[in-house]
């Protein structure tokens, strides 16, 4: 399980105590969103067997949702304050249902990714606009309520998107199967939309204007970065993909410049480079995209390890990887008052419980050679769930807390989009070892549950490498953080 940061830009908060029907539908767009990204992981073994899929077209069903919503996160949060949030969140939701039953309706995978990047950038429109318009619609009791609601429901959501997203996906409703995950969305989404006419509109006098041009040239180095490593593997290498990352290290490099060149003109820049003058920041910006590459390839391939490799069914494997879920929400309850209680440290303890679970799981996983002991993943999962909780719920506090309250915005628009950034990397990288693993064993005479489980086992080594690097520099930050204070 993953979460998200606030949006990058929050005007001052009014009092206009909007109904409970503006807030349920305001909610809704956090729960369908996070819902979404979670029954495509239990949805995902269907996905490739119906559309005869690779790995790297799965990967990039997932790997491209994210760089999309990622990237685009901090131009949705900046269109709202200028055109209005509540408009901003008509068009996202909207949006969101199209490019959802677009999906559902993919006659093959390249049209099922294509599908899923507009569906990230509309979820990209939508999503920041929650927790704007939580922000400024309520006043300061009435936030905290509001925003304790806005954490349950993305917990459920997730918990939602595995247990019942399964049991959908395995009844098979009215023939469709996988794709009535997405189907589902067109009719809730276009209620939502219509509905959130309720929600009083509200915008910032003094928004930001949107970088397209430093926008563009981040998604297409994004792209062209991940392109190559999820399909060099399959192919062989060839010179195309070495000529694509090059292109990539090139286009970020001019992101880069123009982003330098946009802020030394006084105009509005994605990300202000200056806020990597602050150490501790540019630290905390690497823990997070390490911790999050880990996350979504974990899902992936636990997913692809039940179904493909031990036989369980969508809603079997949904319910086996519930209970990490569990285990996340519950660390995310306590991490507040264990970090008031115990100081930033705990942070990375979190991160040391949270490869402990992975590196248990790799364990039990890799002595399965079929489901009779699928039961025996139970508590390595709850045990990195809670890690995970407990590490990256209060760390997005902990590097943002690092910066000067007047960059608080635009620091959380970037460590927005490295989160997602993060993901996407993850499943590039990790891929490239499970599929390794699997082709090699493809002749050597192992079961289909061995073959998973050695995929599985290998790739994930480097989850528990990440997470321990991510540790050692949470240690660090802690201390730049100790160091300032005194």
């Amino acid at each position: 399980m993953t979460v998200r940061c606030p949006p990058a830009t929050i005007a001052s908060a009014s009092t206009t105590h909007p109904s409970a029907l503006a807030l349920g539908i305001l909610l809704l767009g956090g729960f369908i969103t996070v819902f979404d990204l979670f029954v495509v992981n239990v949805a995902i073994p269907s996905m490739q067997a119906d559309l005869g899929a690779s790995f790297a077209d799965i990967g990039f069903v997932i790997a491209g949702y994210e760089v999309a919503f990622g990237v685009l996160l901090i131009a949705g949060g900046r269109l709202g304050d200028r055109h209005g949030r509540r408009r901003l969140f008509v068009l996202g939701m909207a949006g969101f249902a199209v490019t959802s039953f677009l999906c559902g309706i993919a006659p093959d995978a390249t049209s099922l990714i294509v599908a899923r990047l507009l569906q990230g950038a509309t979820g990209a429109l939508l999503f920041p606009q929650v927790y704007a318009l939580l922000r400024v619609l309520y006043d300061e009791a009435g936030r905290r309520r509001a925003f304790g609601r806005l954490g349950m429901t993305l917990g459920l959501a997730a918990i939602a998107g595995q247990v019942v997203g399964g049991l959908i996906v395995e009844s098979d409703l009215f023939g469709l199967g996988w794709r009535i995950v997405f189907l589902i969305n067109l009719p809730i989404g276009l209620a939502a939309a219509w509905s959130a006419r309720v929600i009083p509109e509200s915008r910032a006098a003094d928004a930001l204007r949107v970088d397209w041009v430093g926008i563009g040239l981040a998604a297409a180095g994004l792209l062209l970065l991940l392109l190559p490593l999820l399909e060099g593997h399959r192919l062989g290498w060839p010179a195309w993909t070495w000529i694509s990352i090059v292109a990539s290290v090139v286009l970020l490099a001019l992101f880069l410049g123009w982003e330098r060149r946009i802020a030394g003109r006084g105009g509005d820049p994605a990300v202000d480079l200056a806020l990597f003058r602050n150490v501790a920041f540019s630290i905390g910006a690497v823990v997070v995209l390490l911790i999050y590459s880990t996350a979504t390839s974990l899902f992936l391939c636990f997913a692809l390890l039940a179904q493909s490799g031990l036989g369980l069914s969508p809603f079997e494997a949904g319910a086996l990887f519930a209970p990490a879920s569990i285990g996340f929400v519950a660390a995310s309850l306590l991490a507040p008052w264990l970090v008031a209680r115990f100081g930033n440290a705990t942070i990375a303890v979190g991160a040391l419980i949270y490869a402990a679970g992975i590196r248990w799981l790799i364990a039990i996983a890799a002595g399965l050679d079929d489901r009779a002991g699928t039961l025996a993943l139970l508590p390595p999962l709850v045990i990195f769930g809670f890690g995970q909780g407990l590490s990256m719920t209060p760390l997005l506090n902990l590097v943002i807390g690092s910066i000067a309250e007047r960059h608080a915005g635009m620091a959380a628009g970037f460590i927005s989009t490295m989160q997602q950034v993060g993901g996407a990397f993850g499943v590039s990288v990790v891929g490239i070892f499970f599929v390794r693993i699997l082709d090699r064993e493809a002749g050597a005479g192992l079961s289909e549950a061995q073959r998973y489980a050695d995929a599985f086992s290998g790739a994930m080594i480097y989850n528990v490498a990440a997470i321990l690097v991510a540790a050692a520099l949470i240690a660090v930050l802690v201390r730049f953080r100790r160091a300032g204070e005194t």
